[in-house]
C-alpha cells in the first residue's frame, strides 16, 4: 500500500506502508542510531514526533517485551528506508511490522532517508503528515501545517505516571544478565548491590533503563508524577532527587520549574535531558529550539574540566542557553558539533545535570559514571 510523508514546507517523500494504516501528524526528526529501534519507539521523549531512522535496514532482530523503555510506543509514526523481512534473534517475539500494527503506529518504508535527513539538516525540524490514506499531496501538506508540532507543547502530562510508586521492589527488573558460556540462549542473572541511598525520581517521561541503572548503582527509587510539589517530595525525606528525561517544550512545564526551585539547596539533585533543561529554568535561565536536534548514539561531548571527550547517546530538540545562566551555574560539558551546553553544575549547591543519556539504551556507555557521581555527591552531602 502506498504511503507518503508530506512535510509542512511542501516536500513529499513516497514509500510503502507497513505496520498500522492511517494518518498521523507530528514533528518529523531523525535518529542516527544503528541499533535500538525498539528503545527509540518506546522512549516517551518522542511523544508527538514522527521518527526517521538514518540506518538503512531496520527490523532485523525483531522486537521483544524486555527491550521496551516504557509500557508502549510513543512515536506518532516511523520512517525507514528498508524493512527487514526476516527478523532473526533468539529473543525476538514479534516482527517490527507486527509490533507497529499491534500498537496502531503507522510506518513507511522505501523512503530515501538520506535525502530526508539532509533536507531536515538544511531546513530544520518541521511538522509532517504520514498517511496511507487516499489524501492528495496537497491535502497531506495542509494537514502537516495544521499539526501541533512540539513548540509550546506540554507532552509531559501525557506520559508521566499518575501515582507515585516504588521501582522494582523485588529486584527482578534491574538485574544485569549475560548469556552463559557455551550457550546461545541460557541467561545468567547477576546480583544487585544493596540499596545505599533512597532517591525520589521525577517522572517527566522516564526511560526504564534509567531506573534500572539507578538501582544497579545502589539507589532505591520512588517515582513521582511530574506535578509533585517540592513539599510532597521533602515529606518523603529522600537522600537525593533525580530529574528525568521527557518530551515536549521545556518552557511549557512551569509547574516543574516551580517544584524544582523549592528543592534547590535542600537535597542533592541530578538531572538528565528534559530534567537538565528544567534545572536551567529553575535557576533563572532559558532554552532555545535547536535547528534539527541531537538524536542518536554518536554525539561527541567534551568535559571542560578534564578535557576528556565522550561519545554519547542523545535525544533532544531544545538546549539550555548558556548566556542566560546565572553566575552560580558553571557549564561543565559542551557538544563538540555545535558548542551547545551538555552539562552544568551549581558552584555552591549539590546540583548537577547533563543534556545527554548516561544510561544509553541505545548507545554507548561512556557516560555511565554519572550515576556513581550522584551517589558520591549524596555521600559527601554537598
Amino acid at each position: 500500500m502506498r504511503a507518503i510523508l508530506a512535510l509542512e514546507d511542501g516536500r513529499i517523500f513516497e514509500g510503502e506502508s507497513f505496520g498500522a494504516t492511517g494518518t498521523r501528524v507530528g514533528e518529523v526528526c531523525f535518529n542516527t542510531s544503528m541499533t535500538g529501534y525498539q528503545e527509540v519507539l518506546t522512549d516517551p521523549s518522542y511523544r508527538g514526533q514522527i521518527v526517521a531512522m538514518t540506518y538503512p535496514l531496520i527490523g532485523n532482530y525483531g522486537t521483544n517485551a524486555l527491550d521496551q523503555e516504557s509500557g508502549e510506543p510513543h512515536v506518532r509514526g516511523f520512517v525507514i528506508e528498508e524493512l527487514s523481512q526476516v527478523p532473526s534473534n533468539w529473543r525476538s517475539e514479534l516482527s517490527l511490522e507486527d509490533y507497529l500494527a499491534r500498537w496502531e503506529i503507522p510506518g513507511v518504508q522505501g523512503i530515501d532517508t538520506r535525502a530526508l535527513t539532509l533536507h531536515l539538516r538544511e531546513r530544520g525540524a518541521m511538522k509532517a503528515c504520514l498517511t496511507s490514506e487516499a489524501l492528495s499531496e496537497k491535502e497531506a501538506v495542509s494537514q502537516a501545517n495544521k499539526g501541533e508540532g512540539v513548540i509550546g507543547m506540554d507532552y509531559v502530562r501525557e506520559v508521566t505516571t499518575r501515582a507515585a510508586y516504588q521501582w522494582d521492589p523485588d529486584d527482578r527488573l534491574s538485574t544485569t544478565w549475560s548469556v552463559a558460556s557455551g550457550s546461545t540462549e541460557e541467561v545468567v542473572r547477576h546480583p544487585l548491590p544493596p540499596v545505599r541511598h533512597r532517591v525520589v525520581a521525577y517522572d517527566y517521561g522516564i526511560k526504564e533503563n534509567i531506573l534500572r541503572r539507578l538501582r544497579q548503582n545502589g539507589f532505591g527509587v520512588t517515582v513521582v508524577p511530574a506535578a509533585t510539589s517540592a513539599e510532597e517530595v521533602l515529606a518523603l525525606n529522600p537522600d537525593g532527587v533525580f530529574l528525568s528525561n521527557g518530551p515536549g517544550d521545556p518552557s511549557a512545564v512551569p509547574y516543574a520549574h516551580e517544584s524544582l526551585r523549592g528543592l534547590l539547596g535542600k537535597k542533592p539533585i541530578f538531572g538528565i535531558c528534559l530534567g537538565h533543561q528544567i534545572l536551567g529554568f529553575a535557576v533563572g535561565g532559558r532554552t532555545f529550539k535547536l535547528k534539527f536536534g541531537h538524536r542518536g548514539g554518536n554525539q561527541p561531548v567534551k568535559d571542560l574540566r578534564t578535557g576528556k571527550v565522550a561519545i554519547t547517546s542523545q535525544n533532544h530538540g531544545f538546549a539550555v542557553d548558556a548566556d542566560s545562566l546565572p553566575p552560580e551555574m558553571e557549564v561543565t560539558h559542551i557538544n563538540l558539533n555545535d558548542g551547545t551546553v551538555e552539562g552544568m553544575r551549581h558552584r555552591e549547591l549539590p546540583v548537577f545535570s547533563v543534556q545527554y543519556h548516561p544510561e544509553a539504551a541505545p548507545g554507548p556507555h561512556d557516560a555511565s559514571y554519572f550515576f556513581s557521581q550522584f551517589a558520591e555527591l549524596i555521600e559527601r552531602g554537598h
